[in-house]
Protein backbone atom coordinates (compact mmCIF):
# COMPACT_ATOMS: atom_id res chain seq x y z
CA UNK A 1 0.00 0.00 0.00
CA UNK A 2 1.32 3.62 -0.96
CA UNK A 3 0.48 6.57 0.58
CA UNK A 4 0.22 9.79 -1.38
CA UNK A 5 0.90 13.50 0.10
CA UNK A 6 -2.92 13.90 1.10
CA UNK A 7 -3.15 10.90 2.93
CA UNK A 8 -0.02 12.03 5.05
CA UNK A 9 -1.23 15.88 5.44
CA UNK A 10 -4.43 13.38 6.89
CA UNK A 11 -2.87 11.50 9.15
CA UNK A 12 -0.35 14.38 10.68
CA UNK A 13 -3.72 16.56 10.80
CA UNK A 14 -5.42 13.63 13.18
CA UNK A 15 -2.42 13.19 15.30
CA UNK A 16 -2.17 17.09 15.52
CA UNK A 17 1.53 16.97 13.41
CA UNK A 18 2.87 19.84 11.91
CA UNK A 19 5.11 18.47 8.97
CA UNK A 20 7.01 20.73 6.66
CA UNK A 21 5.88 20.42 2.92
CA UNK A 22 9.29 19.06 2.38
CA UNK A 23 9.50 16.20 4.59
CA UNK A 24 5.95 15.11 2.80
CA UNK A 25 7.85 12.64 0.67
CA UNK A 26 9.87 11.43 3.38
CA UNK A 27 6.44 10.45 5.77
CA UNK A 28 5.13 9.26 2.89
CA UNK A 29 7.83 6.69 1.95
CA UNK A 30 8.50 5.31 5.54
CA UNK A 31 4.90 5.03 6.54
CA UNK A 32 4.15 2.90 3.35
CA UNK A 33 7.18 0.85 4.16
CA UNK A 34 5.65 -0.20 7.92
CA UNK A 35 2.13 -0.14 6.36
CA UNK A 36 3.66 -3.03 3.67
CA UNK A 37 5.52 -4.67 6.32
CA UNK A 38 2.58 -5.20 8.70
CA UNK A 39 0.85 -6.67 6.11
CA UNK A 40 3.70 -8.91 5.43
CA UNK A 41 3.88 -10.17 8.84
CA UNK A 42 -0.45 -10.70 9.03
CA UNK A 43 0.10 -13.32 6.38
CA UNK A 44 2.32 -15.49 8.52
CA UNK A 45 0.48 -18.41 9.58
CA UNK A 46 0.71 -18.23 13.23
CA UNK A 47 -1.83 -20.73 14.26
CA UNK A 48 0.48 -23.50 15.86
CA UNK A 49 2.39 -20.84 18.21
CA UNK A 50 1.57 -20.72 21.70
CA UNK A 51 0.60 -17.11 22.99
CA UNK A 52 3.48 -16.19 25.30
CA UNK A 53 2.80 -14.09 28.47
CA UNK A 54 6.78 -12.69 28.18
CA UNK A 55 9.10 -13.42 24.99
CA UNK A 56 11.66 -14.88 27.75
CA UNK A 57 10.09 -17.86 29.52
CA UNK A 58 11.76 -17.92 32.79
CA UNK A 59 11.41 -16.81 36.48
CA UNK A 60 12.09 -13.51 37.52
CA UNK A 61 14.46 -12.40 39.78
CA UNK A 62 12.60 -10.99 42.70
CA UNK A 63 13.78 -8.63 45.31
CA UNK A 64 12.63 -9.33 49.05
CA UNK A 65 9.29 -7.42 49.99
CA UNK A 66 10.59 -5.57 52.79
CA UNK A 67 9.81 -2.00 54.16
CA UNK A 68 12.33 0.58 52.49
CA UNK A 69 10.38 3.73 53.70
CA UNK A 70 8.63 5.05 57.19
CA UNK A 71 5.36 5.09 57.17
CA UNK A 72 3.72 9.16 56.98
CA UNK A 73 0.04 9.10 56.87
CA UNK A 74 -0.29 11.10 59.14
CA UNK A 75 2.29 13.98 57.60
CA UNK A 76 0.68 13.54 54.37
CA UNK A 77 -2.67 13.69 55.74
CA UNK A 78 -1.98 16.79 57.77
CA UNK A 79 -1.67 18.99 54.49
CA UNK A 80 -4.09 17.29 52.21
CA UNK A 81 -7.31 19.62 52.14
CA UNK A 82 -9.56 16.97 53.60
CA UNK A 83 -9.48 13.42 55.27
CA UNK A 84 -11.72 11.26 56.84
CA UNK A 85 -11.07 8.35 59.16
CA UNK A 86 -7.37 8.08 57.50
CA UNK A 87 -8.90 8.40 54.21
CA UNK A 88 -8.20 11.25 51.52
CA UNK A 89 -11.54 13.17 50.65
CA UNK A 90 -11.87 13.97 46.92
CA UNK A 91 -14.81 15.88 45.04
CA UNK A 92 -16.97 14.19 43.22
CA UNK A 93 -16.74 14.02 39.64
CA UNK A 94 -18.93 11.14 38.23
CA UNK A 95 -22.49 11.82 38.67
Amino acid sequence: MSLDASAVAHIAHLARLGIDESAVPDYARNLSEIIDFVEQLSGVDTGDVEPLAHPLEMGQRLRPDEVSETDQRERFQAIAPATEAGLYLVPRVIE
